[in-house]
């Protein structure tokens, strides 16, 4: 069987702006399946790895970062933001924006699970691509 060679271009841009709810602290149903949190997934199509660096903005205080991340190439990255706990831990239930800027082209996204009902749900956010 054979595959198609990687695209020459890579796709994506160096930088990416989320806003988001906050992380509920609680849910229903067992952990860690159950567990509320934030993934951020950062897709590189490139040849070369990416050095990734994001911020973390609140509503009340000064933004938090930066936290590095990198992602090989041509490879998928997803990450739950509760992971994140250096230079600090997310704050949970508050609502929070991210920039995240990168050295190479990424594709990026956030999504996460939201599980205070019984039925856990999945929110989905829309990414602003700056120019």
């Amino acid at each position: 069987m054979a595959f198609a060679p990687p695209p020459a271009t890579t796709a994506g841009r160096r930088r990416w702006l989320f806003a988001a709810p906050g992380i509920p602290a609680t849910g229903q149903g067992p952990e860690p399946e159950f567990t509320s949190h934030h993934l951020l997934g950062l897709l590189n199509t490139g040849p070369e790895i990416a050095n990734a660096r994001v911020l973390v903005y609140y509503t009340r205080r000064a933004p938090v970062g930066p936290y590095r991340l990198t992602v090989a190439p041509r490879r998928l990255r997803r990450l739950r933001l509760n992971d994140l706990i250096f230079p600090e831990a997310i704050r949970l239930e508050h609502p929070y924006g991210l920039a995240v800027d990168s050295d190479q082209p990424l594709v990026a996204h956030l999504g996460g699970q939201h599980s205070l009902a019984r039925a856990a749900a999945r929110t989905w956010t829309l990414a602003f691509v700056a120019a």
